[in-house]
């Protein structure tokens, strides 16, 4: 009888040439093959015969099938499959790479960055395949493929479909591999949910960092008794650098009852993520040495992209007759339970705050200093980094035990060129006195600085923001949400209106927490606005300019509502320009200014702003974003591609940014540099919100690689925060580039009827009116679409708006393309080939499929000839 190789090439010939046997397993024999009618390699994979019998063909099938749908960038999804002389086999991609197997073999242990974004790449695809009703089962090194040092999970389908019957391994254990298999899955127990691969996940985490699996043993028994009755070796007895909170991480999701585990595999990615980064010290006692121990605090910083462009650092030798100090306040250390983490950025906030208002001393911005949070680089490093010539560190303890709630805070003060202690202490004090205590550090630190305090100064810095500390406390808590209104998604900022709603409503007098609620509402309603959302926004701004009319962020609040709400873009400046005559080093009243200069066509004087914003918060993300869109919009594009390079470094994750970044490769006409930053960004993003991102802002779905792009169908409504008229554009709108016109127009009305809806509480919002239109256009309502697109065209935001102009005009032209009206599209497209504040450049023409029909027009062809 012929051998399995044989069998298969005379059964599959004609379909697929079998060359070689490349791997085999317990279960199947992988064999590398050609597709011949597509002219790829592929792995075809063969289940051994016995277990093929006990499957069944039937329950093979639906279970191979029901993978092959699993989509997901670090998923190795399934091509073909079939049963062929009794054997039943599938096709997958055939990845050149290695296994995380085969890597271990060689290094025996990962270094903890790598091991940590393996497994997070990882964790994403089982939370795709999870919610989408598919558990692995067999999770181990073997089945975790690495291609161009991406994670790829193989082999959904085998494990699910021997487990879904009585089938057993030689061994007469369960399907799975021992060393990895969850207890619960190994008692034999009839259904295991998503945390038995979470479990599994988290053994083959520990092996990647201790170089050991957590459980081992001469038979397979022997290893599940352990795992059922013993706790593996703690991960700092085997590891001296896995910082004590990946410990945990694994520790969770390896806990022996499936309750105590992380509920999702989402969950478990997130958390991993917070540790990235981390490193532990040598060894050196902290309670012995707190300066040293200060000076390498276990830092965490998601950082993808070296920085570029940092500019020479100069400050160690910097003389005091050269200039005031620079001082940067760092995240203080929370060595409190996990859920005060909120409470140590306030008080280090607090001080930053106080400092900053000093006029002899100038303090590095909260943007900048929160980087380096939890980050692994010395105070030397950070130093030359943020160009200053001192650090404030710090730890704080809050204590809540017999009824008494107290603090310890211990602040340190570090000279950078010397790396020398200028001053150290511990100070206790019950949590009333945390303003206090806030106050005196402020007032050292100036005096070790030798900044002279006049009396006004003296008294500013005894001031509180609110006599409520539960105020404080949700203020703190919204700040953290938020990243003070650094985050731009609506999740961040509903879950920052909870707590600041929350504080004001303690203490009716707190500025800080009405003017941050004023500039959330005004963010949240901007682009998708309701009669609530506008009139919530409406009464804190007015509420925190009637408390403090002169106050620098009750004036920023000001301006957000008017240049969002009013589109009064010249009042919002000069609110603006009132702050900053307040407070001339306030960052968010510079970029702030920088935006409304920008919509007034004042483009040198908002450049202007935005370099002064950097130059004082030199590592904000809002302030990198907003400079990268700036440059991009000014048609200067290699620097903003530096800009980009420089705020990715800062936030690898930002969705917004990585948008901005692919756009400007899209301008130049590199739509393959355009998708490497999506397929960087897909590493650490989740795959739906990356996808929702980029539906939501341009419709630019057909960015997404091709395997990405089916993913914006399968979005809910709330994955858009609830806009049903943004949803069913987005959803519809891919459904047309995927070819389906019947499922579009059905979408199309969903979202014509939504906005018809807000239409009627805003009629003279522009960008409402051709959202409308692009709805009408898409449902194949040519002369509504049309009318409906030149109204937006004359309405007052579109007129005078220099940034959101011309992305209406753009919209307006694919609208009168769908309508057929080429000609006044070309009439449209062509002065936005060379407007500031426009996207549009000949080499994009040729990219967007939005203007695919008007290839061979010869007007077209000229314009998209250019570069």
């Amino acid at each position: 009888m012929p051998d399995t190789l044989e069998r298969l090439k005379m059964a599959l010939a004609g379909r697929y040439t079998l060359s070689r046997e490349i791997g085999r397993g317990g279960m199947a024999t992988v064999y590398l093959a050609e597709d011949l009618n597509h002219e790829r390699p592929v792995a075809l994979k063969v289940l051994n015969p016995e277990l093929a019998a006990s499957i069944g063909a039937e329950r093979f099938q639906r279970e191979i099938k029901l993978a092959a749908r699993l989509q997901h960038p670090h998923i190795l999804s399934v091509h073909d499959s079939g049963e062929a002389s009794g054997l039943f086999w599938f096709t997958m991609p055939f990845i050149e790479g290695e296994t995380l197997r085969d890597r271990l073999n060689r290094d025996r242990q990962l270094p903890v960055e790598d091991a940590v974004r393996i497994v997070r790449e990882a964790a994403l695809a089982l939370d795709y395949a999870h919610r989408h009703g598919v558990v692995h089962r067999d999770i181990k090194p073997e089945n975790i493929l690495l291609s161009d040092d991406q994670a790829l999970v193989a082999d959904f389908g085998i494990a699910r479909a021997v487990s879904s019957g009585p089938a057993l391994t030689q061994t007469g254990m369960a399907i799975g591999t021992p060393a990895y298999m969850s207890p619960e899955q190994a008692s034999g127990q009839a259904t295991v949910d998503a945390r038995s691969d979470i479990y599994s996940l988290g053994c083959v985490l520990y092996e990647l960092l201790a170089g050991e699996p957590p459980f081992s043993g001469p038979t397979a028994q022997a290893i599940l008794v352990r795992a059922l009755t013993e706790t593996p070796r703690p991960l700092a007895t085997v590891r001296t650098s896995v910082s004590p909170r990946l410990a945990a991480t694994v520790g969770k999701a390896m806990a022996r009852d499936p309750a105590d585990r992380f509920v999702t595999a989402a969950e478990f990615a997130k958390a991993l993520g917070a540790t990235s980064g981390e490193v532990v010290g040598t060894g050196i006692n902290p309670a012995s040495a707190p300066s040293t121990r200060r000076a390498g605090l276990a830092l965490a910083i998601v950082a993808v992209l070296a920085v570029a462009g940092a500019g020479a650092w100069f400050m160690a030798g910097r003389s005091r007759h050269q200039g005031p100090p620079r001082i940067a306040v760092l995240p203080f250390e929370n060595l409190g339970a996990a859920e005060d983490e909120f409470f140590a950025d306030g008080v280090a906030d607090e001080v930053r705050t106080k400092l900053a208002s000093l006029p002899g001393v100038i303090v590095t911005a909260r943007g900048s200093a929160a980087q380096y949070k939890k980050s692994s680089k010395t105070p030397r490093e950070i130093g030359r980094d943020l160009q200053v010539d001192y650090l404030l560190t710090g730890t704080i303890r809050w204590s809540k035990t017999g009824g008494a709630s107290k603090v310890r805070v211990t602040p340190e003060l570090t000279r950078v060129s010397d790396m020398s202690s200028r001053w150290s202490e511990q100070i206790d004090a019950d949590l009333a006195d945390v303003f206090k205590v806030q106050s005196n550090i402020a007032t050292t630190v100036a005096s070790k600085l030798d900044v002279a305090l006049a009396a006004a100064d003296q008294t500013h810095l005894q001031d509180r923001p609110t006599e409520n500390l539960e105020a404080y406390q949700s203020f703190l808590k919204g700040e953290q949400a938020t990243s003070s209104l650094g985050a731009s998604d609506a999740a961040h900022l509903r879950e920052g209106v909870t707590f600041y709603r929350h504080a004001v409503e303690l203490d009716s007098n707190f500025i800080e927490a009405w003017a941050q609620l004023a500039r959330t509402y005004s963010s949240l309603y901007s682009n998708g606005p309701t009669k609530e959302g506008v009139a919530q926004a409406r009464e804190a701004t007015d509420r925190a300019m009637r408390l403090a009319p002169e106050h620098p962020m009750a004036l920023v609040a000001k301006g957000a509502f008017l240049i969002n709400q009013d589109r009064d873009y010249a009042g919002a400046l000069e609110y603006y320009t009132k702050a900053l005559s307040k407070d001339p080093r306030n960052a968010v009243a510079l970029s702030s200014a920088a935006g409304a200069e920008r919509t007034i066509g004042r483009w040198d004087a908002a450049l202007d702003h935005l370099l002064e914003a950097r130059k004082i918060d030199p590592r904000n993300v809002r302030t990198a974003r907003v400079l990268g869109s700036q440059y991009h919009q000014m048609r200067r594009y290699d620097e903003a591609l530096a800009a980009w390079h420089d705020a990715l470094a800062l936030a690898p994750d930002n969705l917004a940014i990585i948008q901005g970044a692919a756009g400007t490769w899209l301008a130049l006409g590199r739509l393959d540099s355009a998708r490497a930053v999506v397929n960087r960004a897909l590493r650490i993003v989740d795959t739906a919100r990356l996808a929702e991102h980029f539906a939501l802002f341009q419709e630019q779905m057909w960015v997404l690689p091709e395997a990405v792009q089916p993913v914006v169908t399968r979005l809910t409504i709330k994955d858009f925060d609830g806009d049903r008229g943004h949803f069913g554009l987005k959803i519809g709108g891919t459904w047309k580039l995927l070819g389906n016109m019947d499922k579009a127009r059905a979408y199309a009305d969903t979202a014509r009827a939504a906005f018809e809806a807000q239409l009627k509480e805003f009629p003279e919002a522009a960008q409402l009116h051709e959202l409308r239109g692009r709805a009408l256009a898409l449902g194949g309502y040519k002369k509504e679409a049309i009318e409906e697109a030149e109204l937006s065209l004359r309405l007052r935001e579109t007129v005078l708006d220099a940034t959101t102009g011309p992305y209406v005009k753009f919209q307006v032209a694919r609208i009168l393309i769908q309508s057929g009206e080429v000609d006044k599209a070309l009439d449209i497209l062509k002065p936005l080939l060379t407007e500031f504040g426009s996207d549009i450049t000949p080499a994009y023409l040729r990219l967007d499929p939005t203007f695919a029909p008007l290839k061979g027009n010869p007007r077209f062809e000229q314009m998209a000839g250019g570069r």
